[in-house]
């Protein structure tokens, strides 16, 4: 699932076109280009839409005749500015500000002192209706795309400020201090946050106890992640690196666990490496379906509380009865309110075996419910064993499903619940499911990654068969 609040939000959220520049390059995608050689050239443009990554866009008849599309960072529909080049690429040219000329109608002030230098926010100079309209429009155009036309809008539920309840910070030790925060935008230089009024207050509380806490542990020079949810029992932190911990750095862990008054601490050399507990203060617990579920460190969970409602009902609206497949289901968000209806058969399948484990546990006295661990990249369930079920849930990666969705569409079940954290993989795996006879009954629009451009949907499919 993405997150516009990791330490590598400044690529993932990393604005149309133009990305990471080195001495010899530009790198774009999987596509190389090679700067033009001469001086800069700067041109007035006209912003005239918002591109798919939270870029303006001038149109090319009002780029100065470069003949391409111009994306403009933080920048809004009738914005006119000044802008310097960047190389040309497939889609366009990206565009730096050198002057504002004009703002557009619908340009704010954005609400934290980090935005524009900060990777993990896009669109805070957006006005709020300007902003909601752009996020639902999102979805419509990927509905759009796959084939899927709706007369209406889709439905969007926006999740509040204050209530992101994970986060992935970058912490850097250098001269003896350590900075915590996120990358800058399309840089691996780190913002070193003061604000953030997307997180919720304890993870931001965590800041200043991370920079005196972590001196003992992070050796001059070394960089690493901490993972922090919000749970019930408390704050949940996972240390991803250094390469080793000493006696003197686990006792400084073990301090920070006091200090910050956290549920659980756990150290991972690496994300390869399971976790290992540093400090259990109290349980960490998560709830689905009204079930209380032990999650294992570092466990993936939606970014709120509010988000995960939203979510949860779609699901359980579209599963009207029948067997169910859930698919992608980590610790249960949704397996354990599908198996909470009376005789319903929900068979819950994940690679990752910790969370089968912590979803078992919690099932006890659920009989319907069921668990495998599968790599479903690799070895998705076939036609014939996804025959018995009379709907699939499944909630991939960001890099979607394309190999289970294409025995999906093989598969003629009758309902199947796509949710998504990734507008352009959805296209795919949706266009594969048109192909197969599927038809959009619904879709929501979640926007739980405020003021970035990334969004959660969740569409419905029925089978006409």
């Amino acid at each position: 699932m993405p997150d516009n609040l990791r330490p590598n939000a400044a690529s993932a959220t990393g604005q149309d076109p133009g990305t990471a520049l080195d001495k010899e390059q530009c790198v774009v995608g999987s596509a190389r280009y090679r700067p033009e050689s001469g001086p800069p050239v700067e041109i007035e443009v006209v912003i005239t839409a918002v591109g798919a990554r939270g870029d303006g866009i001038a149109d090319p008849t009002g780029a100065g005749n470069v003949g391409q599309r111009v994306f403009v960072p933080l920048t809004v529909c009738g914005d006119r500015v000044r802008v310097r080049l960047g190389p040309a690429h497939a889609e366009g040219r990206r565009g730096q500000v050198v002057t504002w000329l004009a703002r557009g109608p619908d340009a704010v002030e954005p609400a934290c002192r980090h935005f524009g230098r900060c990777g993990g926010c896009t669109l805070q100079h957006l006005g709020d209706p300007a902003y909601g309209a752009w996020k639902s429009e999102q979805v419509t155009a990927a509905l759009a795309r796959a084939g899927f036309g709706l007369d209406r809008p889709v439905p969007l539920v926006r999740t509040s400020p204050g209530s992101r309840r994970r986060v992935t910070f970058s912490v850097r030790c250098r001269g003896g201090a350590v900075a915590v925060g996120f990358n800058e935008r399309l840089s691996h230089r780190l913002v070193d946050l003061e604000q953030c009024p997307v997180l919720a207050p304890e993870l931001l509380a965590l800041v200043p106890l991370l920079r005196r806490g972590l001196v003992p542990v992070l050796p001059e020079g070394a960089t690493a992640e901490v993972a922090a949810c919000r749970l019930e029992g408390g704050v949940d932190l996972l240390l991803i690196g250094p390469s080793r911990l000493d006696l003197t750095a686990r006792q400084a862990l073990a301090d920070l666990a006091e200090a910050a008054d956290l549920a659980r601490l756990s150290w991972q050399a690496d994300p390869k490496q399971p976790p290992e507990p540093v400090a259990a203060r109290r349980p960490v617990l998560a709830r689905f379906g009204g079930r209380p579920v032990a999650v294992p460190p570092g466990s993936f969970l939606q970014a709120s509380a509010e988000g995960e409602a939203a979510l949860t009902a779609a699901v359980l609206a579209g599963v009207q009865g029948g067997a169910v497949a859930d698919l992608f289901s980590g610790c249960g968000t949704f397996s354990l309110p599908l198996a909470a209806v009376a005789g319903r058969r929900v068979h819950c399948v994940d690679g990752n075996g910790a969370a089968l484990a912590a979803l078992v546990s919690a099932a006890r006295g659920l009989p319907g419910l069921s668990t495998e661990q599968r790599d479903l990249g690799r070895n998705p369930l076939s036609p014939e064993e996804l025959a018995g079920y009379q709907a699939v849930v499944f909630d991939p990666p960001r890099a979607g499903a394309a190999a289970q969705v294409a025995a999906l569409a093989a598969s003629g079940v009758p309902v199947v619940v796509a949710v998504s954290c990734n507008p352009a993989t959805f296209t795919r795996d949706a266009r594969r499911l048109a192909a197969g006879g599927y038809r959009l009954v619904s879709a929501l629009a979640v926007d739980q990654f405020l003021w970035s451009a990334h969004i959660e949907l969740v569409a419905l499919f029925r089978h006409p068969g």
